[in-house]
């Protein structure tokens, strides 16, 4: 499932290949994928305008499109935004084709569908988009989410997973944070001492820089990433088995020596 890693990378995408270039043409091969507004009406704003600089929060991607409105990217389990040739052959699951001046095309591909691209008619209505949602994860400052800890009753796994509460973190990045941090997921968070919490935040900044610049959660040998998938899974820092469970609906892992 895309996460904040996910998203900016995205983002880089569009800054790289759509920022600065006229949309010469849209192409909605599969209208299930829009959240609000018609195939028609996409067309209607978007052919002819020059996408400005995209920005990201948590895990939507907001991509201005001319003077005022701007597309709102939610990518859900399984969706993507890929730079393309045009005569690059199109993928089965390429929902929505932005041919942009230059012959570059931007293609949002999704599988399942259960997300996907909104129109926001202004700069307003961007923000009545973000208003449900917390401070970004890379952007909160440590005061904030410490106070933001202390005053939950959940788990610590899932205030982290709240997006009203704190915008980007998913599954993959809390699991690790709270494995750097040697904290259960299950704890309440406002149970966490102030040196826990400040363990927390620390492990969330570092994972987030290394996730960020990979573009991803990379599942890589020293994390824990990269063993919860193995078939006998080993914690990577002590070689404990790692257990597994579900809290606050998701399946979690966790190190039962290293995690309290």
């Amino acid at each position: 499932m895309p996460e904040l890693p996910d998203v900016e990378g995205f983002r880089a995408v569009l800054d790289s290949c759509g920022r600065g270039h006229r949309v010469r043409r849209v192409e909605v091969r599969d209208a299930g994928v829009l959240r609000g507004v018609t195939a028609r009406r996409l067309r209607q704003v978007v052919e002819g305008s020059r996408f400005g600089r995209p920005r990201r929060h948590g895990k939507l991607l907001v991509a201005p499109v001319g003077e005022g409105p701007a597309l709102v990217w939610h990518f859900g389990m399984t969706g993507e935004l890929v730079s393309a040739a045009a005569q690059d052959p199109l993928d089965r699951y390429d929902r929505i084709v932005l041919t942009l001046d230059g012959e570059r095309q931007l293609r949002y591909r999704d599988q399942r569908k259960l997300q996907g691209v909104q129109l926001a008619e202004g700069p307003e209505a961007v923000e009545r988009m973000l208003a449900g949602l917390g401070p970004d994860a890379l952007g909160v400052a440590r005061p904030d989410f410490l106070a933001l800890l202390a005053g939950r009753r959940g788990a610590v796994k899932g205030v982290l997973m709240d997006q009203s509460a704190i915008a980007g973190l998913g599954n993959l990045l809390c699991d690790e944070i709270l494995w750097r941090g040697r904290v259960v997921p299950a704890r309440r968070a406002r149970d966490l001492g102030e040196d826990e919490a400040r363990r927390v935040f620390t492990a969330m900044r570092r994972v987030l820089d290394a996730s960020r610049r990979a573009a991803r959660v990379p599942p890589r040998r020293t994390w824990l990433t990269g063993h919860r998938d193995d078939p006998d899974p080993t914690c990577p820092r002590c070689g404990t088995a790692l257990r597994s469970d579900r809290t606050s609906g998701r399946r979690t892992v966790w190190c039962p020596r290293c995690q309290h």
